[in-house]
């Protein structure tokens, strides 16, 4: 097969986000997995050739026209997921972009197959685009290899802990600040009980940010929650080694999201060894399976009291230690690879 990957999302902000992780070690996967085809990574659609068997746009923006109108080539789409249509009230699209949608959507009933992350997704695309389910593939997400429990030793312990200046026990959360990721109620949370909150992603130290975009509501009050208590450290975007160590060092890893088409830091964390508290909503349940300690995404007061359990109890830690590794052992980036191939397959033989 002669197969073109749209690598674009690794040139724009999505570069640090989900969909670039997914751009990136999908390539490196279908390289290392299946190096008989021929690949083309193109930026600009112009740049395919007539003579590709299949197109893949790894991404799909609902509100900008990321799919072509006039396709010209058997054609595969990844759709992370749809939360700005699945909660329209908090993420406004305004009149450009839901006739930006109507195009989008148009365009996505055409294409020849679909890859998402989740059932969970794929539910949601079935019952917002009414699209037939036989046409919608789940190709799960994976953590890099690298993401592993490591044998720290002090002497390195001791570095991180001085360069990030990190308390002896303290919560980890990664990830970006949009209204599903419930970041405003986890900062309010660890106020409550007193406990230390270490942040790492771009968004939490994001300056000028527009306070006039009702997409930022979050953004804005997340900084301001975080720049009130000394207890929390806002970190930014950090290198691979670096958010190892922290999954390593933390006692626990909490994701409050209230909805999410996968939920990738929570494979990371499990992958390298770290408790996992989280909620039920969106895919992850799906994905964290009974390796995660669950609370009610829409109570402060069950954030805190899951907390305080986690951090209280070796027990407890040890035991979703060790079934975090177990579940993590299902994803990885051999099968996505191969998922998505036989994605591939399956529209060429439409």
């Amino acid at each position: 097969m002669k197969i073109a990957l749209d690598v674009s999302p690794l040139q724009s902000g999505h570069k640090v986000r989900g969909v670039g992780s997914y751009v990136t070690y999908l390539k490196k996967a279908i390289l290392a997995y299946f190096p008989e085809n021929e690949y083309i990574f193109f930026e600009n659609k112009k740049d395919i050739p007539n003579n590709v068997d299949l197109v893949h746009y790894p991404y799909f923006d609902p509100f900008f026209l990321s799919l072509p109108l006039i396709k010209k080539h058997k054609t595969v789409v990844t759709v992370h997921d749809l939360i700005p249509l699945v909660f329209p009230d908090h993420f406004p699209a305004g009149l450009k972009g839901m006739l930006r949608w109507q195009i989008q959507k148009y365009n996505l009933r055409h294409v020849d197959a679909l890859i998402t992350q989740s059932e969970a997704s794929k539910n949601d695309i079935m019952r917002i685009v009414a699209i037939p389910e036989e046409k919608i593939s789940v190709a799960y997400l994976a953590a890099d290899a690298v993401f592993k429990k490591n044998n720290i030793t002090r002497v390195h312990k001791a570095e991180m802990r001085k360069k990030y200046k990190l308390p002896e026990e303290f919560l980890l959360y990664v990830g970006d600040v949009t209204w599903n990721k419930n970041i405003p109620l986890l900062l309010n949370a660890v106020k409550d009980i007193n406990v230390s909150l270490v942040m790492v992603g771009k968004a939490l130290v994001s300056e000028n940010v527009d306070e006039t975009n009702v997409w930022n509501n979050d953004i804005i009050e997340a900084q301001k929650l975080a720049k009130e208590n000394s207890k929390v450290q806002r970190l930014g975007f950090l290198p691979a080694d670096d958010l190892i160590a922290l999954y390593n060092l933390a006692t626990a890893f909490v994701f409050p999201s209230i909805y999410e088409g996968f939920g990738l830091p929570v494979i990371e964390a499990m992958q390298s060894g770290c408790p996992v508290i989280t909620t039920r909503e969106g895919s992850l349940e799906e994905v964290a399976g009974d390796a995660a300690y669950y609370f009610d995404g829409f109570s402060k007061e069950s954030l805190s009291e899951v907390i305080m359990h986690v951090m209280h109890s070796k027990e407890l830690r040890k035991e979703l230690k060790e079934k975090g590794f177990a579940q993590a052992k299902k994803f990885n980036w051999r099968k996505t690879a191969e998922e998505t191939m036989a994605v591939y397959q399956r529209a060429l033989q439409k």
